[in-house]
C-alpha cells in the first residue's frame, strides 16, 4: 500500500495488524490518513500515532521488535478539578488517602531505551535531539540497561528550554525532573512508593512530594499549597492515587493562568479560543472556592485583565511601529552539531527560527533563538492596513 509517496510493505500491514487487534483495512486508512506515521530521517523505523485512536494516546510511538512490536504509549490525560473538595471526593471515592505532588512548568518528554539507544520522545512522539542529548547528559543511562522495560516520564525545565522557558525554579540550564514511570506496551504506571525508591536508588530528579493526605482533609491542604505555590509562580499540583489504579487529578495556580494567559496574548493568532477561555473560567471557578472577599476578587480580576491586555497592546504596538513578533528562547549544546539537528527539526515541524551564532560558554555553546509567530504578525499588519476582523 502507499501513503502518499511512501510505499508501506502489505506484510507489515498484517503484522501492525495483528499486534494492534485492528483489521488491515483500518491500519491502511491510518497510514493513509497519517494517523499513524513515521518519525524523521533516522529514527525513520519509529512509528507515532498522530492522533488518539481506540484509546491508544496521541504520540504514542511503536516500532518492530523482533517478530513483534514494542510500544511506547503517549502521555494519558489529566482531567482537571475545577473545584476540589466535592471533586476530589467524588473521583477518590473509596481511597483512604491521596498523595499530591507538584506540576511544574515545562515541556513533557518520554526517555526509554529503544534498540540499543537511548531517545527523548516529545508529546507528540517526535525525536527532539537537542532533549535526546540533554536526557543522556543529565541521567544515570545504567537505569535503562537494568530497566529496559521502563519509561521514564517528565519536564523538562529551565531556561535553556526551547520549548517553554521558565526562570523561576532556579535551574541554571536545564533539568528532567521525572513524575511517573511507566511500563512499555502497557503503559501502567509504577505505584508511587516504587517510583520514588528507584528515582533515588538512581539519583535522579522529581518532582516535588507535599505527601500524602486523608481524603476527607486533601482539599484543605491543597488550597494551602496552592496559595504557596502561586506566590513563587509555580504551576499547580498533580493528586494522585498512591497505587496509581485511578486516574490522577490537577488543579493550578491562579497565577499560572494568568502567566499562560500573558503569552497567549502576545500571540493571540497562535493561541485558539479553546486554549483561552477555560483558563478565564477556571478563575471566576477559584473565586467562588476560595470565598474571596471584594478586595481579594478586586486584586484577581486586575491581575487577570493585565494578563490578557498588556501583552495584547504590547503586541499590537510593535506591528505598528514595524516589528516582527518573536519568541526569544536559547538552547545550550556540547556539540554544535545537535544545534544544527534542532534547527532542521524545528523546519520539519514547520516552525520559523532564526538561530544566532553560537557563544561559546566553558566547555558548551550557547544559541539564542528567535521563533517568529507569523500569524500575529501577518494578521495585526493586516488589521493596520483595513482588514476586517
Amino acid at each position: 500500500m502507499k501513503r502518499g509517496d511512501e510505499e508501506i510493505d502489505s506484510g507489515f500491514v498484517e503484522r501492525l495488524a495483528g499486534f494492534l487487534g485492528f483489521d488491515e483495512e483500518r491500519v491502511q486508512h491510518l497510514f493513509e490518513k497519517i494517523y499513524l506515521a513515521r518519525n524523521w530521517g533516522k529514527h525513520d523505523y519509529l512509528f507515532r500515532f498522530d492522533k488518539e485512536i481506540s484509546r491508544i494516546e496521541r504520540g504514542t510511538v511503536l516500532y518492530e521488535k523482533g517478530d513483534s512490536f514494542e510500544v511506547i504509549m503517549g502521555f494519558p490525560k489529566i482531567r482537571r478539578a475545577m473545584v476540589l473538595d466535592p471533586t476530589l471526593k467524588k473521583h477518590f471515592s473509596g481511597l483512604e488517602k491521596i498523595t499530591v505532588e507538584e506540576k511544574m512548568n515545562g515541556y513533557n518528554v518520554r526517555v526509554a531505551k529503544v534498540k540499543d539507544d537511548i531517545l527523548a520522545i516529545t508529546r507528540s512522539g517526535y525525536i527532539c535531539p537537542y532533549t535526546t542529548e540533554k536526557a543522556k547528559e543529565k541521567l544515570d543511562l545504567k537505569f535503562f540497561d537494568d530497566f529496559p522495560e521502563l519509561v521514564l516520564y517528565g519536564e523538562m525545565l529551565g531556561p535553556d528550554n526551547p520549548y517553554v522557558p521558565k526562570e523561576i525554579y532556579g535551574i541554571d540550564s536545564v533539568e528532567f525532573y521525572i513524575f511517573d514511570i511507566r511500563e512499555k506496551n502497557t503503559g501502567n504506571p509504577l505505584p508511587i512508593s516504587k517510583k520514588h525508591e528507584i528515582l533515588e536508588e538512581y539519583g535522579f530528579l522529581q518532582v516535588e512530594c507535599f505527601g500524602e493526605f486523608p481524603l476527607h482533609t486533601a482539599a484543605e491542604q491543597i488550597t494551602k499549597i496552592i496559595r504557596e505555590l502561586g506566590k513563587k509562580e509555580h504551576e499547580g499540583v498533580v493528586i494522585k492515587d498512591p497505587d496509581m489504579i485511578l486516574a490522577p487529578l490537577k488543579y493550578t495556580s491562579s497565577q499560572s493562568n494568568c502567566s499562560d494567559l500573558r503569552h497567549a496574548f502576545r500571540f493571540y493568532n497562535e493561541a485558539g479560543r479553546d486554549y483561552m477561555l477555560p483558563r478565564i473560567v477556571r478563575e471566576g471557578f477559584q473565586t467562588v472556592e476560595w470565598d474571596e472577599n471584594e478586595a481579594e476578587f478586586k486584586k484577581r480580576y486586575m491581575q487577570l485583565g493585565e494578563s490578557i491586555l498588556r501583552p495584547l497592546r504590547e503586541s499590537i504596538q510593535s506591528v505598528k511601529n514595524g516589528q516582527r513578533l518573536y519568541e526569544e528562547v536559547r538552547i545550550r549544546v556540547k556539540d554544535p552539531k545537535t544545534a544544527t539537528e534542532f534547527e532542521n527539526y524545528l523546519k520539519r515541524l514547520g516552525v520559523d527560527a532564526i538561530f544566532e551564532e553560537p557563544q561559546p560558554i566553558g566547555n558548551e555553546y550557547l544559541i539564542n533563538i528567535k521563533k517568529i509567530n507569523k500569524s500575529t504578525n501577518d494578521k495585526t499588519q493586516a488589521i493596520w492596513e483595513g482588514e476586517l476582523w
